[in-house]
């Protein structure tokens, strides 16, 4: 890759991180790692071409055109997250991708899933989204840095910006309601 292509690569992934909140080829790959897919199969359930996926993972294009995929994307974010932390099983997860894959851009979850009975959002849809505002702000690793040179003098500031800002939803989920009232 020659320099001009260097550049053109590091500016698709500086603006990916501002869109999005990190570059795709990191949220894509721990989307496949966190999902137990491949690329071929993640390309299926977001409804992009498996070129366009590769193009975007590269850098060789900054931004997703379609909204829907957008919103797809951030449902398998959430799916993750819940695979992760143990509320929705790898068997529901190979649903729940379906359901995902046939949406067209409107949240697929139902409304038990992020609001509670009363229609307040649950602790884990309110974690998600101080973890997204975290994330599209700065990378993890300028977090972690940030919460390091806070700890000295403000380490429970310290400590929330590594759980929300880095770490895995279900730990922020137990920070979330050890702090609540």
């Amino acid at each position: 890759m020659d320099a001009a292509q260097q550049e053109t690569t590091a500016r698709a992934r500086e603006l990916q991180r501002s869109w999005y909140g990190e570059p795709l080829g990191a949220l894509f790959r721990r989307l496949i790692d966190d999902l137990g897919l491949n690329q071929a199969r993640l390309a299926h359930v977001l409804g992009l071409s498996a070129p366009m996926l590769s193009q975007l993972m590269s850098g060789q294009r900054a931004k997703i055109g379609n909204p829907a995929v957008v919103q797809r994307v951030q449902s398998l974010q959430d799916l993750a997250g819940q695979v992760a932390d143990g509320s929705v099983s790898a068997a529901e997860a190979t649903a729940r991708m379906e359901e995902i894959k046939k949406s067209q851009g409107g949240s697929v979850l139902t409304s038990t899933q992020s609001t509670n009975a009363s229609g307040a959002p649950t602790v884990r849809r309110v974690v998600r989204e101080i973890q997204s505002l975290l994330r599209s702000v700065a990378a993890a690793g300028d977090i972690i840095d940030a919460a390091n040179a806070l700890a000295p003098s403000q380490p429970e500031l310290a400590e929330f910006l590594r759980v929300y800002g880095a770490g895995r939803t279900a730990d922020a989920v137990a920070h979330y309601e050890a702090h609540q009232g």
